[in-house]
């Protein structure tokens, strides 16, 4: 049985007061071609729908549009709400889709009954888990011992009847350890939003939604596909794709990848203003394309975005990288402060200016405050 697994579309994101209405249409259109041309049995899209909980109605209306244009083909749609999504917006007309093939995930209330699809080697049952977090799974088993996102990923599926004969596949929208992040993912402190990837045993194959970079975390069979675009500078190397699993026998399946091509890419460039606003330079670039321009020059150039747009329309970011700027990062350490936790940042704040570690107390309760911040936050 073959799967297009999709995630992250992230409908009506903006960019630097940028909107991408316009190329989440192209890549939706570009997506069904895919679909045409590979006839799968069904399509999985693992949550972030949207890219807030309340989308607009341009939004909402492309979407529609897409669930429609999958209805018109011979396969399954299943789609769960991600940490951007309303749930409860997410499962509105489940019921009523389901009869057209499209398989809308119910808001989680502690029991997750899986679609079963069969074909000439068995049966193939899908399981529907929207992003959860701890106090959505204690609510409904307040016995069970869930304290962190692991916890409840393991009793939500726990509860679920996954037969070991059959060939099983979970959609969910996780973070799970060991997979890498992009600038435009939602990070969580500590990293306390992890699932421990062991949880997923039970599945012949997981597709999972929330980071933004196509990768597998563990094995093939567990498995980010990625956005179909790319949503911050940071992703500017990656190639986007959809991915598609075939489920064989009991045991057997294949995994590849179809490439995406955006409507517009993103690029970095990096130069001097003359150089940068030559006619040499320009003109063998696309200028339709999304840039980050980092100008070299000591210094800063008047109304230098304004100046830069005449040539290069869509530039979403400028900044300097000259000694004055090279200076601050070393001050400020800016390059190691993205890769630390707030936890570690504010410890080493506190040291500084207290000329003293803080006590193992003083640690858990500045843990406890920041975990309920992000949880207040998502």
């Amino acid at each position: 049985m073959k799967f297009i697994h999709l995630s992250d579309l992230h409908i009506g994101k903006r960019i630097n007061d940028f909107s991408m209405l316009e190329d989440q249409e192209y890549i939706l259109k570009r997506i069904i071609s895919i679909i045409d041309e590979e006839m799968p049995d069904g399509v999985l899209i693992a949550g972030d729908i949207y890219d807030k909980s309340v989308p607009s109605a341009e939004s909402v209306q492309l979407f529609d549009g897409f669930l429609v244009q999958l209805s018109k083909r011979d396969l399954q749609v299943f789609v769960i709400s991600g940490n951007h999504d309303s749930p409860e917006r997410i499962a509105f007309g489940s019921r009523l889709m389901s009869s057209s093939g499209v398989y809308m995930s119910p808001v989680y209330d502690g029991a997750v009954v899986p679609v079963s699809l069969s074909d000439k080697y068995g049966m193939v049952n899908v399981f529907m888990l929207p992003f959860i977090k701890p106090s959505h799974v204690k609510r409904f088993y307040p016995d069970e011992d869930v304290l962190t996102y692991s916890d409840a990923v393991q009793v939500a599926i726990k509860q679920m009847t996954v037969d070991p004969k059959d060939r099983n596949l979970l959609i969910t929208h996780q973070f799970v350890t060991g997979a890498s992040r992009c600038d435009s993912e939602d990070i969580a402190v500590g990293g306390s939003d992890n699932v421990d990837v062991s949880v997923f045993t039970a599945f012949d194959y997981v597709a999972l939604g929330h980071i933004h970079s196509p990768q597998n975390v563990g094995s093939e069979a567990v498995r980010y596909c990625g956005t179909p675009l790319k949503y911050s500078f940071s992703e500017a190397g990656q190639s986007k794709s959809v991915t598609v699993v075939e489920l064989k026998t009991k045991g057997c399946m294949t995994v590849r990848t179809v490439l995406l091509v955006p409507k517009r890419d993103m690029v970095e460039i990096k130069g001097s203003y003359m150089e940068i606003t030559s006619r040499d330079f320009y003109k063998v670039i696309d200028t339709a394309v999304f840039m980050h321009i980092t100008l070299t020059d000591e210094e800063d150039i008047p109304d230098a975005v304004g100046k830069l747009r005449a040539i290069y329309p869509n530039i979403m970011k400028l900044d300097y990288d000259n000694k004055r700027t090279r200076s601050n990062l070393e001050m400020y350490g800016v390059d190691d402060v993205e890769n630390r936790t707030p936890v570690e940042l504010f410890t080493e704040f506190y040291e500084k200016q207290n000329n003293q570690p803080l006590s193992a107390q003083q640690r858990a309760f500045v843990t406890g405050v920041i975990e309920k911040i992000w949880e207040g936050a998502q």
